[in-house]
């Protein structure tokens, strides 16, 4: 881990060296010395590290040394930039303290460069024990291949082990085991058939796939079969050669002795040669980790035949599935966890011999098994360490059920889990390690909202910049990288499909937290005294507690925050806990460089002095106003006060040049986000804040002047816009025709509700008729009454969702007709937008739309959909339409409807839906093909309550 650590700082070192190597002056060169006996240093510790658990204690403490020297370094130099990078200060009291400020710089350049000079003096040494270990441990800068073969080797025996797992023991095995033999067997296509089973370590890929490839109808099927087990590390070579005698000895012939001296070229041709004149064959590649694997041996393989040929492949990552099925007639199968049931069969097998279990563990077991989520590999594991417990013993399950993140990490009966599980982690570079990290600030079973990771990622700068990118951008591919490797687990999505929430599996979590540990990345911790490292604390989290003052009081002396580069609060943390870290840290974590005090109580106004702050989180607390002080924040990027009682920023917002990230809001209403938000008032000149690229919600209604601005910042992609007045309507369209990136408009109009003003945006601006205007928009809210929808929005071909609120339209401003031609239109909000009695949807309109809600359209009376409209419906929500008193005409031409949902509706259509529920119904027909239909109501003391009619649960097919 030492050696992710090292690659991060030197990367800071560069940056540093060349944004701010200019105030080191005499210190540059020593600096760069540093950076480069580091560089050497760093080749050498991916080896020690791989060795570091068999290694004597003399090494593991010459890599601690390696990382505790690149962290101080950095500390050291951003120590110097706080001081020395401050922007001068003017007039004769500017002169003064100038004057000041050059005798205390003197002493501190002195302070500075002694304390380099014994950076200096320590890597010297640790370069010394490096330049000894290379040769007392044998490895050198070539030694990554022989020891990748060692550890290769080992993984290749415990592959073994699942090959030879009985069929009678296995669990949950058979549904996916048909649907691979039918698509293996297929018989209407003549060429070759990829067939990929892709999934997280331990799912058990390699088990299914081996009862596919044995299964006696498989065998009779293709005479020629072979099983090659990849595995991170190979040699090509020698991989060619073994499936070469596989072949032969399949066919029962000689291995012929020319293939010893052919080369990767000629042993392919020989494969292709042979397989040709074999017939049919079916082939497996086991775990198989890049995409370059299979564009190198799909040469070795014959296209077609008569009956087609086969191969299956398994692999823990999306993109190599993917590419290999792409220019086949692919298959991919995605394997998932063990359902409860099944967990629970295999997990009693084990530990009972196929018995039910005890009543006195039953508690213990479940949550024990909880912890394996489905994973075939740690449920094997665990009851085979629980097997070896007494059984009238409940505190032994408890200890083990206490203890398993401590099993994980020593040398027990899940250290084999432990080590399939860090498979897929050390084949991260360096940056996805650092990535996948960072994920154990969260608690266990945490729902991780992805827009607050990534951002985490970029503040903490993890996240590297690319031609031609957004920083945003670049990191959504780290996270989809990390996604595609099986190794976080997306949980929600967003409109458009993007990532909105996601989770660790619990086992894998484990792993992370015993690396993060490992680098003294990050201390996690709930008040309890004995959760305080004795090191330098570097990102310190606060989860929930329930501690007391006395502990808080006792710890202080335990920990030191000198180096605190982040602070972050998850949950509901103890007040007086929190009131002491923050007094604390506001004081002495000079090098700070991320806050994050979502929802916490008082915030002291002294977080405005640290300097190196670049991300500051502020939502949902109780802060009402920012003071002048925020402009000493010269590197903040992230400023979020969404749902904060701020209404307006000073001007010295405008000197945060690096600002990317600000949002300042609050519901109008909290208990109803369809009245919108306040916003905040800005500095006349706000367009002054280049950088921008998320920017909401600012309150228009000082005029023309604040929405001229808006157009001159052209990085916008995300913009929210309250309090529009009529009149500034055509000044808006000016605006926005600059903003070429914007993904997410959102506009208000003045009022609330049925009063909000007229929003006007048809204007006929030059830009308006070309192609470029607002073509990248994704999604588009409206709030507020609309005379007529703007002509432009039925030119918006990207456009996913889009939210009209109280826009009121009437007659021939049917806004069904500007939208149902949109192509990539997925998502439809309407609330209060539409005054006539009907609404029809025609044939051939809003051809992939999913998703639609309709609500407060107190005079709609009748809903009709033509065969032909709405193909790809699969949500229907219909709320608080009070006289819609039938199901909609034509609803069972709504084949891939699943989810309809009634809330608030009249009675009539409430008790007739009931009515429908009996086969014997003549309108039974129309629904029958519904997956789930939920109607509901409040109370008259505002209970909300609802009744699910039915919910038919589709077979997998």
């Amino acid at each position: 881990m030492a050696e992710t650590v090292l690659s991060f700082v030197l990367r800071q070192l560069s940056t540093f060296l060349h944004e701010e190597g200019r105030l080191l002056g005499g210190l540059r060169q020593e600096v760069q010395f540093i950076m480069d006996e580091l560089e050497q240093m760093r080749a050498f510790l991916r080896e020690a590290e791989a060795r570091e658990e068999d290694a004597q204690p003399t090494l593991q403490q010459w890599i601690k040394q390696v990382r505790d020297a690149a962290y101080d370094t950095e500390d050291i130099l951003d120590e110097f930039v706080a001081r020395f990078a401050r922007h001068p200060a003017t007039g004769f009291y500017g002169s003064v303290r100038r004057i000041f400020s050059s005798i205390k710089n003197l002493r501190a350049r002195h302070r500075v460069a002694s304390e380099i000079q014994s950076i200096k003096s320590r890597i010297k040494s640790i370069s010394e024990a490096h330049q000894r270990y290379r040769s007392e441990y044998g490895i050198s800068a070539q030694a990554s291949n022989s020891l990748s073969a060692l550890n290769n080797t080992t993984w290749r025996y415990s592959r073994d082990d699942a090959l030879l797992v009985e069929e009678a023991k296995l669990v949950g095995i058979d549904q996916p085991k048909k649907r691979l033999i039918s698509q293996l067997l297929r018989g209407d296509d003549y060429q070759l058939k990829v067939v990929s089973v892709v999934g997280m370590g331990g799912l058990g890929k390699t088990t299914l796939v081996k009862r596919v490839h044995e299964d006696p109808e498989v065998r009779r099927h293709f005479p020629v079969r072979a099983w090659v087990t990849v595995s991170q590390t190979c040699d090509f070579q020698s991989l060619l050669k073994d499936l070469i005698r596989q072949l032969h000895e399949e066919g029962q012939k000689p291995v012929p002795q020319s293939i010893e001296s052919m080369t990767a070229t000629e042993l392919k041709k020989f494969i292709k040669d042979f397989l040709q004149q074999a017939g049919r064959y079916a082939i497996v590649f086991d775990d198989v980790w890049d995409v370059e694997f299979w564009n190198t041996i799909k040469f070795a393989l014959p296209e077609s035949s008569d009956g087609g040929n086969r191969v299956m492949l398994t692999t823990r990552k999306a993109d190599v599935a993917s590419a290999s099925c792409t220019e086949s007639l692919g298959y991919i199968h995605r394997l998932e966890p063990l359902s409860f049931e099944d967990s629970w069969t295999l997990f009693c097998n084990k530990i009972f011999k196929g018995n039910s279990c005890p009543g006195h563990l039953m508690d213990v077991a479940k949550v024990i098994l909880g912890k394996c989520e489905g994973l075939p590999l740690a449920i094997l594991a665990i009851s085979g360490l629980l097997a070896l417990k007494d059984l009238n013993r409940t505190e032994e399950w408890e200890m083990v059920r206490r203890s398993l993140g401590g099993e994980l990490e020593g040398t027990g009966k899940l250290d084999r889990v432990k080590k399939i599980l860090s498979l897929s982690y050390s084949d991260l570079p360096w940056h996805l390690k650092t990535c996948l990290s960072y994920t154990s600030i969260y608690p266990e079973n945490y729902k991780i909202g992805c827009h607050r990771l990534i951002n985490f990622w970029i503040a903490e700068r993890f996240v590297e910049w690319r031609e031609g990118m957004s920083i945003e951008d670049v990191a959504w591919d780290y996270l989809s990288e990390l996604v595609s490797r099986s190794l976080i687990q997306v949980t929600g999505v967003f409109y458009e499909g993007m990532p909105e929430y996601c989770r660790i599996h619990d086992l894998l979590r484990e792993v992370i937290v015993s690396k993060s540990r490992e680098q003294n990345m990050v201390t996690v911790t709930t008040g309890q005294p004995t959760m305080w490292p004795s090191e330098k604390v570097r990102r310190l989290v606060v989860h929930s507690s329930s501690s007391n003052n006395t502990q808080h009081q006792q710890q202080r002396q335990n920990y030191c925050i000198d180096h605190l580069r982040s602070f972050i609060t998850i949950g509901s943390t103890d007040p007086l806990l929190f009131k002491m870290l923050i007094s604390e840290i506001s004081r002495n974590s000079k090098l700070l460089k991320v806050l994050d005090l979502r929802r916490q109580e008082e915030i002291p106004n002294e977080i405005f002095n640290l300097f190196h702050l670049k991300y500051l989180n502020l939502y949902g607390t109780r802060v009402e106003r920012i003071p002048k002080a925020i402009g000493k924040l010269q590197h903040l990027e992230y400023l979020n006060l969404g749902k904060t009682g701020v209404r307006e920023l000073p001007m010295e917002i405008l000197k945060l040049q690096k600002l990317r990230f600000l949002r300042v809001f609050e519901p109008v209403d909290p208990s109803d986000d369809d009245y919108g938000y306040h916003g905040f008032k800005a500095p006349s000149n706000m367009g002054g804040l280049l950088a921008l690229e998320v920017l909401n919600y600012i309150d228009a209604s000082s005029g023309s002047t604040i929405v001229k601005e808006i157009g001159k910042l052209t990085q916008l992609r995300v913009l929210g816009i309250t309090k529009l007045r009529r009149e500034d309507g055509k000044e808006l369209c000016s605006s926005l025709a600059n903003l070429t990136s914007l993904h997410r408009l959102s506009i208000e109009s003045i009022g609330k509700g049925d009063d909000h003003e007229i929003i006007d945006l048809n204007h006929h601006h030059p830009s308006l008729s070309s192609s470029s205007f607002l073509q990248s928009l994704r999604m588009l809210i409206l709030r507020g009454r609309l005379e007529k929808m703007p002509q432009w929005v039925a030119h918006l071909h990207g456009l996913v969702r889009i939210d009209l609120n109280w826009s009121g339209l009437k007659g021939v401003e049917d806004p069904l007709e500007s939208l149902q031609h949109l192509p990539n239109l997925v998502c439809i909000n309407f609330c209060g937008s539409y005054q006539e009695e009907g609404l029809c949807f025609k044939a051939g309109g809003f051809l992939n739309l999913k998703w639609m809600h309709l609500k407060r359209m107190e005079g709609l009376r009748w809903m009709r959909v033509e065969k032909g409209a709405l193909p790809r419906l699969q949500t229907l929500f219909l709320e608080q339409l009070p006289l819609l008193e039938e199901l909609p005409l034509g609803i069972q031409h709504l084949s891939n409807l699943q989810r309809l949902t009634l809330y608030e509706t009249s009675s009539q259509l409430r008790e007739k839906l009931l009515e429908n529920q009996k086969e014997e119904s003549e309108d039974y027909t129309r629904i029958a093909h519904i997956s789930e239909i939920v109607i509901g109501s409040y109370t008259d003391d505002g209970e909300w309550r609802q009744r699910q009619l039915w919910e038919k649960k589709k077979k997998k097919t």
